[in-house]
């Protein structure tokens, strides 16, 4: 269910900071048109931290309805509270997503087996799927392939989106999981790397902005057809870099509001980009035709 390429959602926020309905329909709508396979709501790229439970689950519900049937569902529910993580899958669970991302617990760094009842718990409390988000550069905390394994044998543990950067510990893991478990790049730029070795795809932020394109590099990748996907990912390979300038999703949202997609706003404590990181997005924008695109689209 969850291979291929997943968008890690932004949260779109009027100029006044509250959320922007309407333009979270039209985002949705348009990932869905450009092919890509799931939908991540309410992830870090979601700004899920700034979030009232109230706003995230009204999210995941528009996310939801628009989607049912034509894509799958990741619903972000992670955390440092355990009991509070396993309360959020369970509302989630009956909206009605396909199953759950789960970061790790952030700040209070348990330790492996800390990790493991963590996630053991939250697969205890839902029936859905749980996939495990490791991303050691935000949370301070690694999920080690040794744990990964562990969880894997869990039934409702199918997958991690894997966002340590570290190719070696991503081969690692592939080597000790089950071939039915799902591994997922937690980033753009090593996609590639990671299907050759055994992924099953990413989940993304540049497909935010270029959801089309990036769901034809992913399948390319996935059928074996490198050729294409290294020239999509050398084309767009900019943009990931760019994408990451300043903390995710800073430059992304900067990004979509120079394409016309969203309004420039972010929750505190994420702010603006420094205007020459703003002018570095709007040259690789405007280098790989972006901008006009979408507004030309717009415009129609």
């Amino acid at each position: 269910m969850f291979t291929g390429t997943g968008t890690a959602l932004v949260t779109p926020f009027r100029m006044d900071g509250s959320l922007d309905e309407p333009t979270l329909r039209r985002l949705v709508e348009r990932q869905i048109e450009a092919g890509v396979e799931f939908l991540v709501p309410c992830g870090t790229t979601g700004e899920s931290p700034t979030l009232s439970r109230e706003e995230h689950l009204r999210i995941v519900e528009i996310t939801v309805e628009i989607a049912r049937g034509k894509v799958p569902i990741l619903g972000g529910a992670g955390g440092y509270n355990t009991a509070e993580v396993l309360a959020l899958a369970r509302e989630l669970a009956g909206i009605g997503v396909d199953g759950i991302l789960s970061v790790t617990p952030y700040y209070n760094k348990p330790t492996q087996e800390g990790l493991f009842q963590h996630y053991r718990a939250i697969a205890k409390a839902i029936s859905l799927p749980v996939i495990l988000y490791s991303v050691q550069g935000r949370t301070g905390v690694n999920i080690e392939p040794a744990t990964v394994k562990r969880l894997a044998q869990i039934e409702n543990i199918v997958g991690i989106k894997e966002a340590s950067a570290n190719v070696s510990q991503m081969a690692a893991i592939l080597n000790a999981v089950p071939d039915e478990f799902i591994v997922l790049s937690g980033d753009d730029a090593i996609t590639l790397p990671v299907i050759s070795l055994g992924g099953r795809g990413v989940i993304s932020v540049v497909s935010n902005e270029i959801p089309a394109e990036m769901s034809r590099l992913t399948r390319a990748a996935l059928q074996g057809d490198f050729q294409t996907a290294r020239e999509i990912h050398r084309r767009f390979h900019p943009l990931m870099e760019i994408n990451f300038v300043e903390s995710n999703p800073i430059p992304v949202k900067a990004a979509m509001a120079e394409m016309g997609l969203l309004e420039p706003a972010w929750r505190l404590p994420l702010v603006a980009p420094k205007a020459e990181n703003r002018a570095r997005v709007r040259e690789v924008l405007e280098s790989l035709d972006l901008a006009q695109r979408v507004h030309a689209a717009n415009a129609n």
